[in-house]
């Protein structure tokens, strides 16, 4: 949503294209594309991108030249109880659109992967590397992402469309999914819930606000790689946050202390996230501007705006 609205406003025509299924609360999905359906240039197409007839029409009626590919079965620990819906969603999906493109004459494809291709890897005071391998995943959507890259890889090899996969790291922001962290612990603790704070707290994640982020897609959509070239770019904030460090931030905003659970490492779950952003920067001057400690507050302001609750 923060993408097209971003397109929008510099004049783009664009086409947004979404199932909204019910992994999370329909309305905040139907809220955003309220939001969007004020500008005379936008089209809601609701629809399964995993359909490659829908998605080949929509690209031939539409005379598409760009997509940006947005679309996924997100978060780790839902792909443990319902593998199915990321081989839909992530991969049939994702080929449902390369398919789209090929015969559609689309002239570039930028599409959504994730930090997690990575690994669980230990943060060594550098960032991850576009060319660190990636090859060890530790969840079902890290493995269905890794291999969307692949299946990019081999499409702009043999026919041709340059490719953009876009690494992203914890992105947060109002409007953001309900099922991370930051929102799932803003909830609870405003309800007076305890929160489960799992690996003991000694995560770290490269939190990323999401107008930043909006900056690096269309940054990457402007800049397409050569005839024939995919290329895959790290989008993240490159200043890793320890998670009780995120949490402090956090309570501040809110104005209330969290009653924390301790919790062992979950299956699926990584470590840290530490994006090397050189690679993004390089192609279109992405630099990240906004703090986490004034980012969550902004996040904070919208959530307790839109669900009507008290500080106090």
């Amino acid at each position: 949503m923060h993408v097209a609205e971003r397109l929008l406003q510099r004049g783009e025509c664009v086409i947004g294209v979404d199932v909204f299924n019910d992994y999370y609360d329909p309305a905040l999905k139907e809220a955003r594309a309220h939001r969007l359906a004020v500008h005379p240039t936008f089209r809601m197409v609701r629809t399964d991108i995993a359909e490659p007839e829908a998605m080949l029409a929509l690209v031939r009626e539409t005379a598409a030249k760009r997509v940006v590919h947005l679309a996924a079965q997100a978060g780790v620990r839902y792909s443990l109880e319902n593998p199915f819906a990321y081989e839909r969603s992530n991969l049939a999906g994702h080929l449902s659109i390369m398919e789209a493109c090929r015969h559609g004459g689309v002239r570039h494809l930028v599409y959504a992967s994730s930090s997690s291709v990575y690994g669980d890897r230990p943060l060594t005071g550098q960032g991850f590397r576009e060319d660190d391998p990636a090859v060890d995943p530790v969840s079902l959507y890290a493995a269905t992402k890794r291999s969307c890259e692949l299946m990019s890889q081999s499409y702009a090899r043999l026919y041709g469309f340059p490719q953009s996969g876009l690494r992203f790291f914890t992105v947060y922001g109002p409007m953001g999914r309900p099922d991370m962290a930051y929102f799932s612990f803003s909830q609870k603790i405003m309800r007076g819930e305890p929160i489960e704070v799992y690996g003991e707290g000694r995560m770290a994640r490269d939190f990323t606000y999401i107008d930043d982020i909006v900056d690096g897609v269309v940054g990457v959509l402007d800049n397409p790689p050569e005839h024939g070239r995919h290329e895959v770019y790290n989008i993240g904030d490159s200043k890793p946050v320890g998670l009780m460090d995120m949490i402090t931030t956090l309570e501040k905003a809110l104005g209330r202390e969290a009653i924390k659970i301790m919790r062992p490492m979950q299956p699926g779950d990584v470590t840290a996230t530490y994006a090397d952003i050189s690679k993004l920067h390089a192609l279109t001057g992405y630099a990240p501007k906004v703090l986490l400690e004034d980012g969550l507050p902004r996040f904070v302001n919208w959530w307790l705006d839109s669900r009507g609750n008290e500080r106090a």
